[in-house]
């Protein structure tokens, strides 16, 4: 695994109340890689993604305390499916709990989950629509 965070998603409430804090208090600018479902701010080499929290419990495939902190996520762009699976492998023979086996998805790539030995949750995904600069950093 290439040492490279390349999102953190955020469970939210409301994603528009969310997303217009972040545009109108913080002033930051949305990727034009943003959806209706989904929110992207590039933050120079890493990515905050705004997801409906219940949205984003459904995919990671567990129960969260829907009231009080929000669930959260950090990602790992894989370059390919192969690599995905080869991860998800070596992780759980490190002693990871694999929380959603890879597979395709809904928005088209192919992603899987995995706690770390703290709880921690990570998603490792091949995503075709984006890619990285020179630095391996996500160009969204």
């Amino acid at each position: 695994m290439r040492q490279k965070l390349n999102i953190v998603t955020l469970g939210v409430n409301d994603l528009s109340k969310s997303v217009a804090f972040y545009e109108d208090s913080l002033k930051w600018k949305r990727s034009d890689a943003s959806t209706e479902n989904i929110v992207f701010f590039n933050l120079g080499g890493i990515v905050l993604a705004l997801y409906p929290k219940d949205k984003l419990v459904e995919d990671v495939t567990l129960k969260f305390n829907m009231e009080g902190t929000s669930p959260i996520t950090l990602a790992y762009n894989a370059k390919t499916e192969q690599e995905v699976d080869d991860l998800l492998f070596e992780v759980k023979n490190l002693g990871a709990e694999i929380i959603k086996p890879a597979q395709k998805v809904f928005w088209g790539g192919y992603s899987g989950y995995f706690k770390d030995l703290d709880g921690n949750l990570f998603e490792v995904a091949f995503n075709p629509f984006v890619t990285f600069d020179e630095n391996d950093n996500l160009m969204i």
